[in-house]
């Protein structure tokens, strides 16, 4: 397990005003107003309206301790899970061409790192939410715990069929 890293020195940019307040604003401030300007909403032209709303996004967003919160964790894990995915590209690049890096992996294997990256999203979304303790104890506490793993094995199991199923007709053609 990796040390924890402490750092001892006081900034303007460890100081939580920044942290928690500043850089989430900032942050939903700017992906609110891309995706208005980008979808073109409100209209061709109206960058005034989208800054406004994006305005009030993100200081209503700033203003709930929790969405804060959530913010500032699922920020720990993208930059942390994007210096993983930089040095598996370093590694890997460092064996292709130049300008040549995504044309070696294979369509399977590209599909399996989408998945991935989605399932790791995914869980450290329900893990940073609280989510992740209420489910373990719906499962293993709940008195419904037995059926919901008879519902589950038996959706694993179906979806193992239709795979299968599946496979062999476009085998076949």
């Amino acid at each position: 397990m990796a040390e924890q890293f402490t750092y001892g020195g006081n900034t303007i940019l460890s100081h939580p005003i920044f942290i928690e307040t500043i850089l989430p604003f900032l942050l939903v401030f700017t992906i609110v107003l891309g995706i208005l300007q980008k979808s073109k909403i409100f209209g061709d032209g109206k960058k005034q309206v989208d800054a406004i709303v994006s305005l009030v996004v993100g200081l209503i967003v700033v203003s709930f301790a929790q969405a804060t919160g959530i913010i500032l964790q699922m920020s720990v894990f993208l930059g942390v899970a994007l210096v993983i995915l930089l040095v598996f590209m370093l590694l890997v690049g460092s064996f292709t061409e130049e300008g040549k890096f995504f044309e070696k992996f294979p369509n399977g294997l590209r599909v399996a790192l989408i998945v991935l990256i989605v399932a790791a999203v995914t869980i450290a979304a329900v893990y940073v939410t609280g989510f992740w303790q209420y489910l373990y104890d719906w499962i293993y506490i709940g008195s419904e715990s037995t059926i919901f793993i008879n519902i589950l094995f038996v959706v694993i199991i179906v979806g193992a069929i239709i795979a299968v199923v599946l496979g062999s007709k476009s085998k076949d053609k």
